[in-house]
């Protein structure tokens, strides 16, 4: 990746951080992180595909009580980031990339 791709990917990671805690313009939901991670990154179908997969799980994540519901945030971007070095590294397998990426979103939320 070149600097400026990592520079804008780490803009979109402040927005959807951000976002997070604001819950003013949805930044951090699954499908905007990773359809605009995907857009910067060069593969935009792969971030729709990984957004909408991971919005499909989000929505069942919720604070209930004193409990605190997965990081959807943290998520969408580290698994983003994760498919999208894998199929900067060569893995021409998008399924595969993709649900390696749905597989470490979920521990990754959760830490």
């Amino acid at each position: 990746m070149t600097p400026i791709t990592i520079l804008l990917v780490v803009i979109v990671a402040l927005l959807a951080g951000m976002e997070g805690i604001l819950d003013q313009w949805e930044f951090h939901q699954p499908l905007v992180a990773c359809s605009l991670i995907g857009l910067v990154t060069g593969h935009p179908a792969e971030g729709i595909f990984l957004g909408g997969s991971l919005q499909m799980i989000a929505l069942g994540w919720a604070n209930i009580g004193a409990a605190v519901a997965p990081d959807a945030a943290l998520a969408s971007v580290a698994s983003a980031i994760i498919m999208v070095l894998a199929l900067n590294g060569g893995d021409t397998d998008t399924t595969a990339a993709i649900n390696t990426a749905i597989a470490l979103a979920i521990p990754l939320s959760v830490a």
